[in-house]
Parts: structure tokens; sequence; C-alpha cells
């Protein structure tokens, strides 16, 4: 009851409820902007992640190479390719093994030009990469493919090209003559123009029926690689013995962890950078309780004389003032969470709220990798910047509430 009057002090009583406020407003903010913050973060790491298992190998497996004895260069080509993928098919885990010709060249429509690389693999394994083949964010029919080409968004738009246009690919030194290499030329029709969900597949991939590629990169009777799926990516590193073990003595592998590592390091470490840095906020806005809890018992000075002489003792008047403290902790980390996470929720239309005020370049995917800014709000995050608001803001309370305390009841009436 005495913690509850203070709290509604008036401005004549010492202004006590304007700081008050401010704290409430200030661990408010901070709690929302840590949410917003963690929410984004894990959203932004799961649709990365996402976008590199839905469209990308889990694990690649290809040839360590034998020196040709003609021309003396490193032959790293599968030749018994369906063997090697019958045998790593057996492996507890795996769900997928497809053969794959890759190359890169040049796509060419009249006068616009765009480097891409090209995939070759069969239409019964291009239905089963979750990224590509869906239906949502793809134009033209997938059971087409094997009568032309499949392109990403990004490469359909840098060449002005959709479903049933026609696309010319050029391999530079494709075709041996007598007179030297010259490049191979041949126009396929776009069948498929699929969407992965980020910039550079979309702006770079071309998949080519795994026949075709086979010829156009004179790959005749061999595989450049293996691309396999697992059930389990996560655990990926722990089955790298057994696919060795079933792919052969002179297969490598290269895993999916491989290829992002680098980036998914930088995320680790700015995660944590962000935490703390954000952490510090929260403490700022927790020692404005401080200051609050301050003023209070200054203003209070004969009241807590008054108290002590009836007979409340020390520990009750720390009470008294940590729960003005803690209450104020307490409220404003509710505001704070629910602002928060409905920030979180509804982050699409008020992200495009702020993309239509900005003219479109509020977010940019050339520079960001994605289409748009995800957020997955998670318990553990919200329970962590829960713990961290209300323990900051339990640990400020006690170092004035045990002024209060201590204060000599016969300092606070003499002049009374």
């Amino acid at each position: 009851m005495i913690a509850w009057r203070y709290l509604r002090a008036k401005r004549a009583e010492g202004g006590v409820s304007v700081m008050t406020w401010i704290s409430l407003i200030g661990i408010t903010l901070a709690v929302f902007a840590l949410i917003v913050t963690l929410a984004v973060r894990s959203g932004f790491r799961a649709e990365f992640v996402d976008t590199i298992l839905g469209s990308n190998a889990h694990v690649t497996i290809y040839s360590a190479g034998e020196v040709d004895a003609v021309t003396g260069r490193i032959d790293r080509t599968l030749q018994d390719y369906e063997e090697m993928a019958a045998r790593v098919r057996e492996v507890p885990g795996v769900t997928r093994v497809a053969p794959l010709v890759r190359g890169q060249l040049l796509a060419n429509v009249q006068n616009r030009n765009a480097g891409v690389e090209v995939f070759g693999i069969t239409k019964e394994n291009l239905k089963t990469i979750p990224r590509i083949a869906n239906p949502e964010t793809s134009l033209g029919e997938i059971e087409a493919f094997d009568q032309g080409i499949a392109i990403g968004s990004g490469v359909a738009r840098e060449l002005g090209v959709t479903v049933g246009d026609k696309v010319k690919i050029i391999l530079p030194g494709g075709v041996k003559t007598a007179f030297g290499s010259s490049p191979r030329v041949k126009a396929y029709d776009v069948t498929y123009v699929f969407s992965a969900g980020r910039y550079d597949i979309d702006r770079t991939r071309v998949y080519l029926p795994f026949a075709e590629a086979q010829e156009f990169f004179n790959r005749e009777g061999v595989a450049d690689e293996l691309e396999v799926m697992v059930a389990e990516p996560d655990h990926v590193d722990a089955m790298t013995e057994a696919l060795i073990a079933a792919a052969g003595e002179r297969a490598l592998l290269w895993t999916w962890r491989d290829a992002s590592k680098s980036f998914l390091d930088a995320l680790d470490i700015e995660d944590r950078v962000m935490f703390v840095i954000l952490s510090i906020l929260v403490l700022i806005a927790a020692m404005n309780i401080t200051s609050g809890l301050i003023m209070l018992v200054k203003n209070k000075g004969r009241d807590i004389g008054i108290l002590r002489t009836m007979g409340l003792t020390e520990g009750s008047v720390l009470r008294v003032f940590f729960i003005c403290g803690a209450f104020t902790g307490l409220i404003g980390t509710l505001f704070g969470v629910i602002l928060g996470c409905l920030f979180a929720i509804y982050i699409d239309p008020i992200f495009a709220l702020v993309n239509g005020a900005t003219g479109g370049e509020a977010w940019d995917p050339a520079i960001r990798g994605i289409y748009y800014l995800p957020a997955k709000l998670e318990l553990w995050d919200v329970l962590s910047a829960v713990a961290l608001s209300l323990g900051l803001s339990f640990i400020v309370t006690i170092f004035p509430a045990r002024r209060a305390a201590r204060m000599n009841p016969v300092e606070a009436l003499r002049y009374e």
C-alpha cells in the first residue's frame, strides 16, 4: 500500500511520478528493441539457412582427380557416378543423391548478356529440390523441363525473358576444330522460371536436362559431382565418414556448413555483439529507476523516520522502496514484451509501409541476399530479454532501497 502511494506521487510532492514515467518508458523501449533485434536475428538466420538447405546440396561429393596421361591435366569427373550414387543412397540418413554436371557460361538474348552457372540435372531430381520446385514462387511447368531449360527469376529479369522465350547459352572453347577452339552456342526454350528466395541464386542459376548438359559440356558418360540431401542437415558432420566410405577412397566431401562457414560465423559474432550492446541499453534504462528512487528516498525522509519510529523494521522499509523500483521494471518489461512481440508478428505490413515511404529503398536484396526482412519469435529470446530486464531492474533497485532502510529516524526527524 505504501509503495503504491509513493508510485502515484504528484508533481507537488517532488515530481517523482515524472521520473517513474521516464523509467517506465525507458525500460519499455529497451526491451522492445531487444526483442525485435533478437527476432530479426533469428528470422534472418533461419531464412538464410533455409534457402541454403532448400536449394543447394547438403553434401557435395566430387573426385580428388586423376592426371590424364595424354593432356597432363587433372580429370575430376566421376566415371562411375551411377554406381557411386547407388552406394551413397544406402547410407542411413541420406534422402536423395543426384548426379550433376556443372559449368559457368554466358546466357544471351539479343543484346543482353548474363553470366550464369548451369546445373545439369534430371527432371526427377529437380522436382525434389524444395525451393526450386515450389509452384507458389515459380512460373511455367516443371514437367516440361526436359523440353528446355529452367532459369532463376533474377536471370530472367536480367535477360528480359519469361516462359516460352528462347535463351542462347554460350560455352567458350566448347568445340575443338582444326583451327583451334571455338565457342559452342545453342538456344533453348525457357520452360520454367523459379525463385529460390536468395538473390545470388536467382541471379546466376540455370538448370539444364542432365543428358543435354553432358553433351553440351563434353561430359558424355560422366558427371562432375554428386548432390546429396540428408534427413538432418544440422548433423551432417556426423555422416561424413560413412559418406566417404560409400563414395570411395578418392572421393572428397564439401558440406553446406563448409560452404557457408564464414558467413555463419560472422552471424554468430554479430549476434553476440548486438546482444551485448542492447543489454547496455537495458542497463541504462534501468539506471533511471535508481535516479527516481534516490529522489523518492530524499523526498520521503520524514515519512521513513515516522515509520521507523512507529516500529517498522529496516527490512520492511527496504521492501517498500524495492517494490517501487521493481514494479516500474516489471510494468516496463511487460509493455516492452507486448510491443516487441506485436512488431515481430506484424513485421511484414510494417516493413511494407516503411519500404513504401522510402520509395522501395529500405531493403536491397542485392546487398542483403534475401528479398524481405524476416522475423522469428523464439521463446528463449523472449525469456532472455525478460530475465535480463527484470534482473537489472531488481539489482539497481536494491541500492537506494538499502539507503532508505538504513536511514536514522532521529536524523530524519531532527528538523521536523
